[in-house]
């Protein structure tokens, strides 16, 4: 029997050439794996994106007995039509290819590329180069290939069963001997397996936007461009070709996995260690905490301490060991002095998400929640067997986080500083959209099936959806439709930018990924997202955006400004009885996390008493808890009404806290560790399948494990079960102890601002907006049920912001009316001598220049009429209408009718009067 020939496909297009390859990375690697290639190289057009999940892909097929070695490389588009795919030899060579990646996408728009012919000529002699020629008789090119890439070019032979394959490759062989260039076998794969040749033809017709029966010579010819087996493409091309593929593969030693990521030095003095000195800083932040006197920057957010234990003070000492053990210090130290800059600036900001579980975060003013009033799980943080970066989380105040963006790029430059990506993928909307348009069917007929889809569906039941419908969903065009749909969810459909996740490295960052443009301005991503960073272990601050503490800050400075007083965070007394009384009864608009209906719902039930109360609240009122039946037991274990019962006395120390039932996914790792013999690195990786088992499936693999391992310690089948089905529950929506804490604080803050300071709470509201769940109107009606007085907007008095005015700072105080309500809380004075004037922000069409504009000129002088208000402003008929539709010119000309009339005889000043104005003659009274 012949025994197959070697081959390696050295030209592979996915599916993050978006809306070009027709399979997934990994679809691709595994299917060559089951082949027998001895190697793949996945090369997108001018891009790395996929080479990390082809890289997670090759290492399971490993573990499966069918090693592949993966080659990254990247395929161009040369100037003649024809494409030039290069592959690193060593890691130098990568290097030089994300290089050539970020340059050409550096210096044209987002989502496209630019590099001219000579862009080839230097920089790239650690790289192999593969020519896919667009005419077998190009000797122009090959000639120019062979004098820069000596010994190292190769012509690519492409056979797809075409009615001249034999001629064709008598004339690439010619072209090649002529020009000195070797040859091989190429595959030139845009599908791992024929079946995608439809949906390739779909996404043809999406780029081209176009019907698919429109495509005409745009659709492939044929479905050979898929990875074919070894016995099939021997009876295709010469054995020597195959053959040739292989030693092109074989001269390719460098390997994603040998990526060695390095921290930024900056942050670490001269002649100190990372870690003598973030023990430095980590000692005088418990001096801090825990020492006789408090710091009182605004910009911190914390509440009231114990002094230190001995358990802690072990805690952060654990920390700090495992920390220096795995060469965390450069990350704590990057965090640290990006928090450092922001508070110096006066910028509130507060740590959140697994960083809340360290000690030695807490110390270093990342995070505010304090550990000692916690009891969380350090392994959700870092674990010493998972080996990469913890994530650490920093919510900015949301209109200043730019600076803190411009800060990291100052800092480090734009060579070494970029934000991560985000894939964005098809939904089951979006793909309804795409494939129904390009099949044919009508406008109609795709909106009917898109607005009778949810998001969360899962692609199985778009049928069992048609068929609701009324649609006849067994006719051919509707069941291509749906194989259509079911195939296409998921794929990526282009590059967008994380919503904070800055990636940092002491060398170019190109050196390890390609940087491109962002759609937003002074913005650069590189190409791989937040899952691709984690599989190589590479360093990701989040800095991201939150209204809530703008709304705080702002309402902080107002009270201080219009009282006198020098009120911070730090002076927020911890449980303040009028508060929670102020949560239990749901009043809550406005606060930060429970003023949604279903938190309003349930607070009166569940009555949080306490902060820790809060936190449960906060995870509660999730898909995860809903879905896992955890709610109701909880409620009524609270209410005494279910007796509270532990399976054992170690499940009782996991779940003592929240009545034996697991509301966190911190609970549910502990859980894995205590009853099931979990150690923390298989717990984490627990917590990695909740988050991805719907996605993937991931979840089943640990089902085994689980319960088998509660059955040895004793537990019955039943619990264990029960146990899993409540961790499936939790899906990708189960919340963590660690974020429900950081919330936890922010609602607490916000809801005591909105008891004791509703007209200053209110007015950072309206000025922070668009935020929350609720208009301006709803906001402003609650400060009048609170008893807060609001004044119209007037361009006398009014800035752009809304602001508080003092009792005869207008003459709009004569006439107000007591407002008295049920609602208004006891103690709320609705005379206080403090008003909520609204601001010009509030006008619809009104814009903020005008506005500014109007303050200035209003400075300088009051306005006498009108015509004074535009001459000095510079309005337009724009800016007056709109400012008399809102009734804004009631001081100046009356209501809204009279103000109308009096806006259509302003007249704009020539230029030979300027701004002087001539008033009109008096009427003499003649005998």
């Amino acid at each position: 029997m012949k025994k197959s020939p070697l081959y390696a496909e050295l030209a592979c297009t996915s599916n993050f050439t978006f809306l070009t390859g027709a399979s997934h990375p990994q679809e691709l690697v595994a299917r060559a794996a089951e082949l027998g290639y001895r190697a793949i190289a996945i090369t997108d057009e001018c891009s790395l994106a996929g080479v990390v999940r082809a890289l997670e892909e090759s290492q399971r097929c490993a573990e499966r007995g069918q090693p592949i070695q993966l080659i990254p490389g990247s395929r161009f588009r040369l100037e003649n039509g024809s494409q030039l795919v290069l592959l690193p030899i060593d890691h130098a060579g990568y290097t030089q290819i994300c290089t050539l990646v970020t340059r050409g996408r550096r210096t044209a728009p987002k989502g496209e590329y630019a590099l001219p012919d000579c862009s080839f000529e230097h920089g790239l002699d650690r790289c192999l180069a593969l020519w896919l020629p667009a005419s077998e008789d190009d000797l122009l090119t090959a000639h120019w290939l062979t004098g820069f890439f000596p010994g190292r070019c190769w012509l690519g032979v492409s056979l797809h069963c075409g009615p001249d394959d034999a001629a064709r490759l008598d004339r690439l062989l010619a072209t090649a001997r002529t020009a000195g260039l070797p040859v091989t076998a190429c595959g030139d794969v845009l599908m791992h397996t024929r079946s995608r040749r439809m949906l390739h033809d779909v996404l043809a017709a999406v780029r081209h936007g176009c019907r698919v029966s429109e495509l005409g010579y745009s659709a492939l010819p044929c479905g050979e461009r898929h990875l074919r087996s070894r016995d099939e493409l021997a009876r295709i091309f010469p054995q020597q070709l195959l053959e040739e593929s292989a030693a092109v593969a074989k001269r390719c030693h460098f390997r994603l996995e040998d990526l060695h990521y390095h921290y930024p030095r900056e942050v670490v003095p001269e002649g100190m260690t990372p870690i003598a000195h973030l023990r430095e800083l980590t000692e005088a932040g418990i001096r801090e905490r825990w020492g006789q006197s408090k710091g009182t920057e605004c910009a911190t957010l914390s509440l009231y301490s114990d002094p230190i234990s001995p358990t802690l003070r072990n805690q952060i000492e654990k920390e700090l060991e495992l920390i220096e053990e795995l060469h965390y210090e450069p990350f704590f130290l990057t965090v640290y002095d990006i928090v450092k800059f922001a508070k110096s600036q006066g910028i509130l900001c507060q740590g959140r998400g697994s960083a809340a579980n360290s000690a030695v975060c807490y110390c270093l003013g990342i995070t505010e929640v304090d550990p000692a009033r916690m009891s969380m799980l350090f392994e959700r943080f870092i674990s010493r067997d998972r080996d990469e970066p913890p994530d650490i989380d920093v919510d900015f105040e949301h209109e200043r986080r730019e600076e803190v963006i411009q800060y990291i790029y100052r800092k480090y430059g734009r060579d070494r500083a970029a934000l991560a990506a985000t894939i964005i993928t098809y939904r089951p909307k979006s793909a309804i959209r795409d494939v129904g348009k390009a099949l044919g069917f009508s406008l109609s007929q795709v909106d009917q099936l898109a607005h009778n889809t949810a998001w969360w569906d899962q692609p199985e039941s778009f049928a069992q959806r048609i068929s609701q419908l009324g649609i006849q969903a067994d006719e051919l065009k509707m069941r291509q439709l749906v194989y259509l749909v079911q195939s296409i969810v998921g794929f990526p459909r282009h590059l967008s930018q994380h919503v904070g996740g800055f990636v940092i490295s002491e060398a170019p960052l190109a050196s390890l990924v390609p940087v491109e443009n962002a759609s937003m301005a002074d913005r650069t991503v590189i190409q791989w997202d937040k899952e691709d960073l984690e599989t190589l272990g590479m360093l990701k601050v989040d800095c991201l955006a939150l209204g809530m503490l703008t709304v705080i800050h702002r309402c902080l400075d107002l009270v201080n400004q219009t009282q006198g007083c020098a009120l911070t965070l730090n002076d927020i007394p911890p449980e303040d009885p009028e508060t929670y009384a102020m949560i239990q009864q749901a009043d809550t608009v406005g606060v930060f996390q429970i003023e949604s209906r279903a938190q309003m719902a349930m607070l009166p039930r569940l009555k949080p008493a306490r902060f820790y109360d809060l936190v449960i609240e906060v995870a509660i009122v999730r898909p995860g808890p809903i879905q896992g039946n955890m709610v109701h037991p909880y409620l009524q274990r609270r209410r005494g009404t279910e007796q509270v019962e532990y399976p054992s006395d170690d499940l009782k120390a996991v779940l003592e806290r929240t009545l034996g039932v697991p509301i966190f996914q911190e609970q549910v790792m502990q859980i894995a560790m205590v009853a099931a013999g979990f150690s923390g690195s298989e717990a984490d990786a627990l917590r990695r399948s909740m988050a991805a088992w719907a996605r993937r499936g991931g979840m089943e693999h640990m089902h085994q494990r689980l319960v088998s391992g509660m059955l040895e310690r004793g537990y019955s089948e039943t619990f264990a079960e029960q146990i899993f089905q409540q961790i499936r529950g939790f899906g990708e929506y189960g919340f963590p102890e660690s974020h429900a804490a950081s919330f936890a604080l922010l609602v607490y803050v916000s809801a005591w601002m909105k008891r004791h300071h509703p007209a200053a709470f209110c007015c950072a509201l309206l000025n922070s907006q668009p935020m929350g769940f609720y208009q301006p109107a709803q906001l402003v009606q609650d400060a009048q049920r609170h008893g807060v007085r609001v004044l119209p907007t007037d361009v006398r008095y009014s800035d752009w912001d809304c602001t508080l005015e003092k009792r005869g700072q207008s003459p709009f105080y004569k006439g107000q009316v007591r407002i008295e309500t049920p609602q208004a809380k006891k103690g709320s004075d609705p005379f206080s001598p403090l008003s909520l004037r609204l601001g010009l922000r509030m006008i619809k069409g009104m814009r903020k220049e005008t506005a500014r504009r109007m303050e200035a000129a209003r400075n300088q002088q009051a306005f006498r009429d009108v015509q004074d208000l535009t001459n000095r402003a510079g309005l337009d008929r724009h800016d007056l209408s709109v400012l008399a539709e809102a009734a804004a010119l009631r001081g100046l000309a009356g209501h809204r009718h009279r103000a109308r009339w009096e806006i259509a005889a302003v007249e704009k000043p020539l230029p030979l009067w300027g701004q002087s104005q001539v008033p009109e003659p008096i009427a003499l009274a003649l005998d």
